[in-house]
């Protein structure tokens, strides 16, 4: 089992930043990715950015130039850093964590664990 926990979310104005952190513990050795996803109300969850031990970094379209997906190894920690963000930005912000190395990363299907997610509200 893979336990994870997100923080960081809050309200931020159109414009502003947040760095979400997503803490891992438990059987940490299996997992090999760690990805984000977004859910907003009515909306299916989607793919935000994705990290491979590997190295490979993934973003979706939207985020792309905007957001950044780190690592610290020590801390079993993974960070989405968020910058300019826009109110279509609101929404549950999750982290899940992979065993694969060769799954798609912007498939739900690919996790195996998933944190309980934080909100992300960002007005305008």
């Amino acid at each position: 089992q893979v336990q994870l926990v997100e923080s960081g979310g809050g309200l931020v104005q159109a414009g502003g930043s947040l760095r979400l952190s997503c803490a891992a513990s438990g059987r940490t050795g299996n997992t090999n990715a760690v990805g984000w996803f977004r859910q907003a109300p009515g909306r299916e969850r989607e793919f935000v950015a994705g990290i491979r031990w590997s190295g490979g970094i993934y973003y979706a379209d939207s985020v792309k130039g905007r957001f950044t997906i780190s690592r610290d190894n020590a801390k079993n920690t993974v960070y989405l850093q968020m910058n300019s963000l826009k109110p279509e930005d609101t929404a549950i912000y999750y982290c899940a964590a992979a065993p694969s190395q060769l799954t798609p990363l912007f498939l739900k299907a690919s996790y195996d664990y998933w944190g309980q997610g934080t909100q992300v509200t960002v007005s305008s």
